[in-house]
């Protein structure tokens, strides 16, 4: 039997459209804080304020996105939201006081966390069904890379040029390239009494009936466990991204090297997506997860018990790796606990459950990191990556093979 082509024509176009989504939103991300304090003279604690408003409105705006495009149909809801997130970028543009900037860039979240949930939908709508778990695994390289050479992009513009106008009007092109890319996807309409499970089409697994608004329509309550255990490894992570520098400043003297660090882990990221797609490929999405989670215990262990640089920039390695393994195995373990017309709903699951466990480890991390200090804080984060690790081995792995809906992954 012949493979069904897996790079097709819509999917190539939901990939391009991720890429330029993703870069124009961090082709500002490390720019903003020097763009606060030059333009506004706003203070340390008044950046992170501002920062972190579209963290909120991201986590809120994602089920909510999961339902519309679930109830709705996929691609206007897909059009819309990613209008609104490219219209924003003009809002950066219109911001002549501190407040105003905090409101759009608060506001902004919500456009940005519901279109990631619509694209990433919509790429599996049009993977064929042989490819789809193979073909999630790709998707997320078009993040990786964007995430890799945007902020390259942008501190290299504003090295040379030092004009925060051209980069936001940079972001704004490029996120409007991403919705007319968009715009001409074909997509199949959604059928409201679709209760086909992600095999695809003659898989048909009878489905509850419930009420047009119900908790289940926003949280994909049969996946519960693999979102408790996304918490973890959000949480973990949470501390990493947001505590890094200044951990290797204080307690290893490093100046520099979180940008390096964060190449590394992205390379990592990479590469362990390509170097998984064959395992996605024959549906071995519990030895990817099982593979991603022993690799990123083994990174942000050695992160903290070998303070040098050797262990910094290895565990960087591991990091990467890990999470490329894990993330997509997670992601196609969700949808496959979900009929179609619950897709939606599985990824904004999923993320949402990054989302919380990011935040988590702000909180958790800033708390300990002032009472005990940044070891203390990095040795939690190693105990966190372990349990959930633990959970995924001994618990979450044998609830998803009971819950699958499509007997032939494992």
């Amino acid at each position: 039997m012949e493979k069904e082509r897996l790079w097709n024509r819509n999917y190539n176009k939901v990939m391009i459209a991720n890429f330029t989504l993703f870069f124009a939103f961090y082709l500002l991300t490390p720019l903003l804080p020097l763009y606060l304090s030059e333009t506004f003279h706003a203070t340390k604690d008044v950046i992170g304020m501002v920062l972190s408003g579209y963290t909120i409105t991201a986590l809120i705006a994602r089920p909510i996105s999961g339902f519309l495009v679930d109830t709705l149909p996929r691609k206007k809801v897909l059009l819309w939201c990613f209008f609104f997130f490219f219209i924003f970028f003009g809002g950066y543009l219109a911001a002549s006081t501190l407040l105003l900037f905090t409101i759009v860039r608060t506001l902004h979240g919500a456009p940005f966390g519901a279109v990631t949930v619509a694209n990433s939908t919509a790429a599996i709508d049009v993977l064929p069904r042989s490819r789809r778990n193979e073909g999630i695994g790709y998707y997320g390289l078009s993040n990786n890379l964007a995430m890799a050479i945007a902020p390259t992009v942008g501190l290299f513009i504003y090295k040379y040029i030092q004009n925060f106008e051209l980069l936001f009007w940079l972001a704004f092109v490029i996120a409007f390239i991403g919705l007319l890319v968009d715009a001409t996807l074909e997509l199949k309409k959604n059928e409201k009494t679709d209760n086909r499970s992600p095999g695809g089409e003659g898989d048909a697994v009878p489905q509850p009936k419930r009420p047009f608004l119900s908790f289940d329509r926003f949280f994909l309550l049969s996946g519960w466990l693999l979102a408790v255990n996304m918490v973890f490894f959000g949480f973990c992570f949470g501390v990493l991204s947001n505590y890094l520098a200044i951990y290797g400043k204080e307690v290893l003297g490093k100046t520099g090297g979180t940008g390096t660090y964060f190449l590394i882990l992205s390379i990592g990221l990479m590469v362990s997506r390509l170097q998984g797609s064959k395992a996605l490929r024959e549906g071995r999405l519990t030895f990817n997860a099982a593979e991603g989670t022993v690799l990123s215990t083994i990174g942000y262990t050695l992160f903290v018990a070998c303070p040098n640089d050797l262990g910094y920039y290895a565990s960087a390695i591991f990091l990467g790796l890990g999470n490329g393994h894990m993330w997509p195995a997670f992601q196609n373990m969700i949808i496959n606990m979900a009929p179609h017309n619950r897709r939606g709903t599985a990824n904004s699951t999923i993320l949402v459950s990054w989302d919380v466990g990011m935040g988590l480890g702000v909180l958790i991390g800033g708390i300990v990191t002032e009472h005990l200090g940044y070891v203390s804080a990095f040795w939690c984060v190693a105990g966190g990556q372990i349990i959930g690790m633990l959970l995924f081995l001994f618990a979450t792995k044998y609830f998803f093979l009971r819950r699958r809906l499509n007997p032939d992954v494992r």
